[in-house]
């Protein structure tokens, strides 16, 4: 039975959806056609233009279903199950939740090892594991990093780290300058679709890409980037001048364990490279008999870098009674990249306008007169976008971002 209903059609493979308008116009030609014509099709409001219309928002809605499943084999498009199946065929699983990470100073006596696994509590009760084994120098302290046993984006405020869980012997103190780097729930499809792109090195050997993808699978890693000076002089390298010896290779990675990360470095970089960094881990070969051979592995553990925000907007009636926290609150949910956009990370550049969107969904009268951004204070948030090195991991908080009323 033919129709006047148009169908979708398809270009290159990728189908292209009639209107509803042309769908409306073909259900009333078909109607017509079955009555015997003489129908009046012009007032929407007679029976058969009612039904008309229900016809059409039914084929509408099945049309726009077709194009999201077709769409959902473009990896730049996909989420959901049909992400997570493109993601298996690269050996991928959705990180479905990481705890939130602090630099933490500890203070005890000179030459007392503080293993991995170390446990500390915040002031809320939340338990943290340090992820590598540190030793206490000369000069009574050293910066370790901790992750939150408890998944998700709990946030860890400067100072609120502040007690010893596992008492080790000369180890005294611990403390946090810094906010953690908040974990997350379940990994956003903008977040599993960047890890997809950068995994897929990962099946290579002997080159930057391949130790990237490695480092990214290993679990609770938030961000990483890997550099190599293939020159015979020292080179000082992005923002912060960061100094990468002559020919030798630098990975830093924010998150993960010590050991997941050496072994990962370890599987994909080229043989006999230096490698550059502040943290170090020994990883073994067993591909032989024992006793198996072992290699130091040498890594970058950024310093987190606060960011903080200035935002003014316009004072309104209509603005709800709790804007100042929406808006705090949406703007560390962008830079963590839980809007579903890219989180800051290392060697990266965040812009003011990556945050309009998010704060002018808070509410219908948002109206923005500026966001600024800068790294000593509220009051120094001057800048239109900052770039962070490669030894360096942003953080923010929501004591971090001022909002003001003009």
């Amino acid at each position: 039975m033919s129709t006047l209903v148009p169908p979708i059609t398809w270009v290159n493979g990728a189908p292209v959806l009639p209107t509803e308008s042309a769908i409306l116009a073909g259900e009333l030609g078909d109607l017509n056609n079955a009555f015997g014509g003489g129908l009046n099709t012009t007032n929407l409001q007679t029976p058969q233009g009612q039904l008309a219309q229900t016809l059409a928002a039914i084929i509408g809605d099945k049309n726009n279903q077709i194009a999201y499943i077709s769409n959902q084999v473009n990896p730049s498009m996909s989420s959901g199950i049909w992400q997570d199946a493109l993601g298996y065929i690269y050996g991928m699983t959705r990180i479905a939740a990481a705890g939130t990470i602090v630099q933490a100073t500890c203070v005890g006596a000179v030459g007392t090892v503080i293993p991995a696994g170390s446990v500390a509590q915040d002031s809320n009760g939340y338990l943290y594991s340090s992820t590598a084994s540190a030793t206490i120098p000369a000069g009574g302290s050293v910066t370790v990093q901790f992750q939150n046993q408890t998944a998700g984006a709990i946030a860890c405020n400067i100072g609120a780290l502040n007690t010893i869980y596992s008492a080790i012997a000369g180890w005294n103190t611990i403390t946090n300058a810094s906010a953690g780097i908040l974990g997350n729930l379940v990994e956003s499809r903008a977040a599993f679709e960047l890890r997809r792109q950068q995994s897929v090195a990962a099946n290579s050997v002997n080159s930057n890409s391949a130790i990237l993808g490695a480092v990214y699978a290993v679990p609770n890693v938030l961000s990483a980037y890997v550099i190599d000076n293939p020159t015979n002089s020292a080179l000082s390298y992005g923002s912060t001048s960061y100094s990468i010896a002559a020919n030798s290779l630098v990975v830093s990675v924010a998150g993960g364990t010590s050991s997941a990360i050496g072994q990962a470095i370890w599987s994909k970089k080229p043989p006999g490279i230096p490698l550059v960094g502040n943290t170090s881990v020994t990883v073994y070969d067993t591909n032989y008999p024992t006793p198996y051979p072992s290699y130091s592995i040498t890594y970058l553990t950024p310093t987190n870098v606060n960011v903080y925000f200035a935002v003014q907007l316009k004072n309104n009636a209509q603005l709800p009674s709790n804007i100042v926290s929406l808006v705090q609150s949406a703007i560390v949910a962008s830079f963590n990249g839980q809007d579903g956009g890219t989180a800051a990370g290392i060697n990266q550049i965040t812009y003011a306008g990556r945050y309009y969107a998010n704060i002018a969904a808070q509410a219908p009268s948002v109206e923005i007169l500026s966001v600024l951004i800068g790294f000593t204070n509220i009051a120094g948030a001057t800048n239109t976008s900052l770039t962070f090195g490669i030894d360096q991991m942003p953080i923010t908080s929501t004591s971090n971002v001022g909002v003001t009323l003009v």
